[in-house]
């Protein structure tokens, strides 16, 4: 299970960077795209009983 909670907190992580990256830059196209993986990602990370920090809004 460790190698499966690592990639799940790694794909959170990068989803969240992306997401902060592109409120940064003002691109309302890849703020989407970000906030759809990181939503996604948080899902996939709940449904394992992944804890994935203060921004989890499950």
């Amino acid at each position: 299970m460790a190698g499966f909670e690592e990639a799940a907190l790694e794909r959170v992580r990068v989803a969240r960077a992306r997401l902060q990256a592109a409120q940064e830059a003002d691109d309302a196209f890849d703020e989407a795209q970000a906030a759809e993986e990181l939503e996604d990602a948080l899902r996939v990370a709940h449904d394992h009983g992944v804890a994935t920090g203060a921004w989890d809004t499950r």
